[in-house]
């Protein structure tokens, strides 16, 4: 196809612009022109989107799907993203990025935290940063993608997995790492500070990583020490609430550096950290009217992927796998998890298996907990543990109660109606198992729930910060706005039916509504929202 003619939709172009009846003209892989009215072009295929919204190709500025993208299929694990309108990924999140790699680093890659991220083997036939983004060209990507360098995956590099500082001479070396990276394409720096080893990094550490992002003007993104009012990365005896210090300690280090602060998923997990939500918002809103440069993002669920271990402190996981058999750990656990749910407002029913990780357990995937223990005449807490037990940490669940809960969603309906919010899917894709339905319908949930049913904000307001936001946020100058010159990624949906098709019980969320046509870098990727198979449009984004 040399040229393509979108006629007669409504176009929502990512700058906020009003929707305006028109035409979007594309030559081979670029927009050539976006008409409001006047004669039509002649092009060798006329698509009419009468009736339709044209729109940017959507930007999941928060992607876990690095870890996938380097074997050849895998489009049959990420075929759900184009499939809702996702024409490009930032991934890198949460500061495990699939390079560089070094030689201690490979070492760990077997652990089960790394294939938490891809249930398919990887050989990691790369070194630095370059050699990765080289295989995922190879590998010829669905979407478009671009990546951040995670500060775990650095340190990890350097040093062996442990509770310590790193020393002079090993940030050093980081900091040469994270500077090559930057210069071989990564388009920012991240940091996962509520899981190992970041949770362990001093905050002079986490300064000196910010200034060598802001000495290359590269953003950083944070998954914040705490997530929640109470958690194993502060001291117990420190009452206040922990995911409040440790949104002001990043914005700390942002303002002593200089760096831009993007705070990934800005979520507030147990029913009594929901209360904090009020005072995080004003914080961000407060830094950044006085000068911070500082946005969040968000998905638009109560719940969110991990790992069976999450809900485990560092000492039991640290005395496995003899500690499941210890009847003192077993104890001693059982107890912390009772106050710890109490504190934060948890309950065993807020889990629910994604991925058992075991063949012999398929049956279990979309269950909660609560179901299972019953079904095994068993405690919950016997559940999970034999859960962690025999899968070794690879049952994959989704944990509820992220900024509420169905029936009980102002606080989610706050954080994602703020302009300074912008979307993402935070979603593991995968082969197996049953899906996270935020990896099938983040962004049609968004212009179809938030939207068009409960009118929390425009169309055009959602849009732009779906695509232009995103963009702008990582310097991708080519992409996220409808406009001559820019990269064809352009997404068409009917307006009036675009929605999820939502999970139902343990029955597993489905291909989504109203998509209808999806382009990426010119190339027909979707219609009539299914997936075109072999259809390789993505590129590597070098930034």
């Amino acid at each position: 196809m040399k040229t393509l003619l979108l006629k007669n939709g409504s176009i929502v172009d990512g700058t906020g612009k009003k929707a305006f009846t028109g035409h979007v003209l594309i030559h081979e892989d670029r927009i050539r022109s976006v008409m409001e009215n006047g004669n039509l072009p002649e092009a060798d295929t006329v698509i009419d989107a009468a009736g339709k919204v044209i729109a940017p190709g959507f930007i999941d500025m928060h992607s876990h799907s690095d870890w996938v993208l380097p074997n050849e299929d895998h489009d049959l694990a990420t075929k759900c993203l184009p499939e809702q309108g996702v024409t490009t990924i930032i991934g890198g999140n949460c500061g495990f990025s699939p390079a560089p790699i070094s030689g201690n680093m490979r070492q760990l890659l077997g652990s089960s935290h790394f294939k938490l991220m891809n249930d398919r083997p990887l050989d990691y036939g790369w070194n630095c940063f370059e050699e990765y983004l080289d295989r995922i060209e190879k590998a010829r990507p669905i979407i478009n993608t671009a990546h951040q360098v995670g500060h775990a995956s650095l340190r990890l590099g350097m040093a062996e997995l442990h509770q310590q500082a790193l020393s002079k001479d090993e940030i050093n070396g980081c900091s040469k790492a994270l500077e090559q990276s930057f210069e071989e394409g990564a388009c920012g720096l991240s940091f996962g500070l509520g899981y190992e080893p970041g949770m362990y990094s001093s905050l002079a550490e986490l300064e000196t990583f910010c200034r060598v992002a802001a000495s290359a003007d590269k953003p950083v993104t944070v998954h914040l020490k705490a997530l929640s009012r109470m958690s194993p990365t502060y001291p117990p005896f420190y009452v206040k609430s922990h995911n409040v210090r440790a949104l002001k300690e990043m914005i700390a280090i942002a303002r002593k550096t200089g760096v831009r602060l993007q705070v990934s998923h800005l979520i507030f997990v147990g029913r009594n950290s929901w209360p904090t939500a009020e005072t995080c918002l004003r914080i961000i809103e407060d830094e950044r009217t006085n000068g911070l440069d500082i946005k969040f993002d968000a998905f638009p669920y109560t719940f969110g992927n991990t790992t069976i271990n999450a809900v485990f402190p560092y000492w039991f996981l640290s005395r496995l796998p003899q500690a499941y058999q210890s009847r003192w750990a077993r104890k001693i656990l059982k107890a912390e998890l009772a106050l710890g749910f109490k504190l934060v407002g948890f309950s065993f029913r807020d889990f629910q298996v994604m991925d058992a990780g075991l063949d012999k357990w398929q049956d279990l995937n979309g269950y909660r907990v609560t179901d299972i223990a019953r079904q095994w005449g068993i405690s919950c807490f016997d559940t999970v543990l034999k859960l962690s037990e025999e899968s070794q940490g690879q049952t994959v669940v989704l944990f509820h109660s992220y900024s509420g809960e169905p029936g009980k969603e102002k606080v989610l309906d706050d954080v994602l109606k703020n302009d300074l919010c912008l979307i993402e899917t935070d979603a593991l894709t995968r082969y197996g198992g049953s899906p996270n339905p935020a990896a099938l319908g983040t962004f049609p949930r968004i212009l179809g729930q938030y939207v068009r049913k409960r009118k929390l904000f425009s169309i055009e307001n959602a849009i732009c910060r779906m695509t232009a936001d995103s963009a702008e946020r990582f310097d991708i100058k080519d992409r996220g706005v409808l406009a001559a010159g820019k990269k064809a990624d352009v997404v068409i949906f009917d307006p009036e039916t675009i929605d999820e098709t939502p999970a139902n019980g343990h029955l597993p969320a489905g291909r989504p509504k109203g998509i209808v046509h999806v382009f990426i870098n010119g190339q027909h990727a979707v219609q009539n929202g299914e997936y075109l198979k072999e259809i390789r449009a993505g590129e590597v984004i070098r930034i």
